[in-house]
């Protein structure tokens, strides 16, 4: 019984998750997604944790998923839109430099607190290797 209940629990997390892939309507694919989000919850009950199962029922299935559905109804996905011409030109090269700047502040952040660790060791070792050399009488 309890490998028929895993079966078919993992049966619909995969099929959910690709349809969650697959699906070229984006509420369909929220509907997949829930069909996964439940597929978990039921493993989580053939393994008897039943608290998570609820938490995963009642926050992902019921809060995430609505949230989904609600920013998809928003955006309004009935309607094309044209990705060859970009409305605002000059955003692409701006990311590009702030992405650069950003990678540039980060290597000097890791530069500089390795240098200071290897530093700080340097002293410490310099520093124990005197106090082992002239022994206390």
């Amino acid at each position: 019984m309890e490998f028929f209940v895993f079966v078919c629990a993992a049966l619909m997390v995969l099929g959910g998750a690709i349809g969650v892939v697959l699906r070229p309507n984006p509420v369909h694919a929220a509907l997949s997604m829930v069909l996964t989000l439940f597929g978990v919850a039921v493993l989580f009950v053939a393994q008897e944790a039943h608290f998570l199962a609820a938490v995963q029922v009642i926050v992902y299935a019921g809060a995430i998923v609505v949230l989904f559905l609600f920013v998809i109804m928003l955006l309004g996905v009935d309607r094309a839109e044209n990705l060859r011409t970009d409305p605002v030109t000059v955003q692409r090269p701006l990311a590009a430099v702030i992405g650069i700047g950003l990678l540039a502040m980060l290597a000097a952040a890791i530069a500089s607190s390795s240098d200071a660790r290897i530093a700080r060791l340097a002293s410490v070792n310099c520093c124990w290797s005197r106090s082992m050399a002239a022994p206390r009488a």
